[in-house]
This record gives C-alpha cells, structure tokens and sequence, in this order.
C-alpha cells in the first residue's frame, strides 16, 4: 500500500533500496559515461552507494536527516573525485534540510531536493543548460516545491516524471564541464550520466513510497 509519510526507519529503508539500484546499474552508468567521459562514473557510484549502504546497515536510524546525511558523508569519504563531492554534497546539504523532522512527506521531499541541488550548485558551479547532474536534479526540486501540499506517493511520481525529462533533456545538450566538454557537438544525443544516476535514486525511491 502506498505509504502517506515515512518514518525515520523507512527512510533508512528508502535510502537503501536507492544504494542497491545504483550498484545494480553500474554497467548502464558506466556506459553512459565512456559516451561522454571517462567512463568512471559507474565504478564511483557503485563505490560510494556500497559505502553507503554499509553505514546504513550498521546502525539504526538516529534521525530522518541522519539517515540522509550518512549517505552524502559515506559517498565523499569514498569516492574521490568530481562525483563524490556532488552526491555527497546532494544528500548531506539534503539531509540538512530535514532537522527535526520525523516524517518523511511530500514537504520533506520538496525541502530535501531544493537544499541538495543548491549545494551542488554552488559546489560545482553549474546551471539546467550545461549538461550535468543539475539537468536532472533542479527540474526534481521545482516540481517538488510545486507538489508539496499533495500525498506523498502523487507527490513522488510527478518528482519522477520530471527528473526523467530532464535527464533526456540533457541529451540535446553540449557539455560545460569535465571531460565531455572537450567533445563539443559529439556530446549531443547522449545524456549526462551523472543526471542517469539521479532518476535511478528517484526511481527508487518512488518505487519504495508506491509499494
């Protein structure tokens, strides 16, 4: 049955369904990123979600933002590297905004999103347009601020939706950072990978809420 709100061991449980999608998708993620890049990505966000689940693993949930906070510190301590930094910072800034909460609803997931992507952005310094994780990340954010007086499982899905046409919309886009930016109009018609990681974590996390 689709879940109204989560408690803060449902978020714990959320969070590591979204570890085990993204070690499952490494092949697709490493992929997406020898199109662009190095090809990496994959491997790093296999490494940090695997860090990831085993600090979720280890202890019970202390808090809604705990739990979201131990992802980001897991994710920087053991990825190194450009992805690191941002997911890590994507969760941690995240969690942040979920101080004190002890559900986990449509509002959370709107505060969530929005702190994430504006710490990436001012970590990494990139904007919707330049073919990042952000293409996929803000779009999350403004329908979730749009969403956030609705069920949580609605809420969820119209995240998803949106996160989703934003990866695909980064296709048609020429890469401002990393290595893919050296490849100019060869970068067009392949998506950012990092934004490929986002909807997996989305996606799943639609999928825990709707079950």
């Amino acid at each position: 049955m689709p879940k109204a709100s989560l408690s803060k061991d449902e978020v714990k449980a959320m969070l590591t369904l979204a570890c085990e999608r993204i070690i499952a998708a490494e092949p697709m993620l490493s992929e997406a990123d020898r199109n662009l890049g190095d090809g990496d990505h994959g491997l790093g966000m296999q490494r940090g979600m695997t860090a990831a689940k085993e600090k979720l693993g280890a202890a019970d949930a202390e808090s809604i933002e705990k739990a979201f906070s131990s992802v980001g510190m897991a994710m920087m301590s053991s990825m190194g590297g450009a992805s690191g930094a941002i997911f890590g910072t994507f969760f941690r800034n995240g969690g942040k905004a979920l101080a004190g909460k002890d559900a986990f609803d449509a509002a959370g997931l709107a505060d969530f999103l929005k702190a994430g992507v504006d710490g990436v952005k001012q970590r990494g310094g990139a904007a919707v347009g330049d073919k990042t994780c952000v293409d996929a990340m803000e779009p999350a954010a403004n329908k979730a601020a749009e969403v956030a007086n609705q069920p949580l499982p609605e809420a969820m899905q119209a995240v998803t939706d949106a996160t989703i046409a934003g990866k695909d919309a980064s296709k048609a886009m020429i890469a401002k950072f990393g290595r893919a930016k050296t490849l100019g109009e060869a970068c067009i018609g392949f998506p950012d990978a990092g934004a490929c990681s986002v909807v997996v974590i989305i996606e799943a996390f639609r999928d825990f809420i709707a079950a």
